[in-house]
């Protein structure tokens, strides 16, 4: 149990230094983080809906935060180069992700292309609906995906360490960015982490 916690810590740990410097980020984060507790909730009523309110509202503010506003340039807080963080990325890079964000939106053409989605849905049934459920599909294959390569690139025990990392993502992002607005109005672009950096080193 220590080294599975070990491992859930330096995930995040690595996540929070290397993709986390901008306010901006970590705001979107914080909306990220309380949609998809709401779409968490939503799963027991409709999961439909659950689906559209993860990727709509929460994977749309997670990953334009990353995609537009985190620095790419060398990492002086962290003496490393972007390249290398992405090498070392334990989940889904911004080329893996990529690959993931071309197969959602693809979806919507797919379903319009084919209203049955090849005999899995009533053909009557509501766009949306089928939508939304094909989309949680799609979140549920990419992480069951990923925690499964982890287990052959790396270990089982890595590969369940991610998992545990990104479902208990929204409570963990609350917990460390629920200031960041108040930074962020302050001024503050990016975070100095310096509070952090001493934290780790101790």
């Amino acid at each position: 149990m220590h080294d599975f916690l070990e491992k859930l810590r330096t995930l995040r740990w690595d996540d929070h230094r290397y993709y986390h410097q901008c306010r901006i980020n970590q705001t979107l984060h914080l909306i990220s983080a309380f949609s998809f507790l709401c779409a968490y909730g939503l799963l027991f009523v409709d999961p439909a809906m659950a689906g559209l309110v993860g990727w709509l509202v929460g994977m749309v503010a997670r990953q334009s935060g990353h995609i537009f506003f985190e620095p790419r340039e060398f990492d002086r807080v962290n003496n490393t180069s972007y390249e290398h963080k992405e090498s070392i990325k334990v989940g889904y890079n911004m080329q893996r992700k990529g690959v993931l964000i071309g197969i959602w939106l693809s979806i919507p053409v797919l379903l319009y292309i084919n209203p049955t989605l090849f005999g899995l849905f009533d053909a009557q049934a509501a766009f949306l609906h089928k939508l939304g459920l094909v989309w949680l599909g799609l979140g549920i294959g990419g992480l069951v995906f990923r925690t499964v390569h982890l287990f052959f690139l790396r270990s089982p025990a890595w590969g369940l360490a991610w998992a545990c990392k990104i479902l208990t993502d929204p409570i963990h992002n609350v917990d460390i960015y629920w200031k960041s607005p108040v930074w962020l109005l302050r001024g503050q672009r990016l975070d100095p982490l310096e509070h952090d950096l001493e934290e780790a080193a101790a």
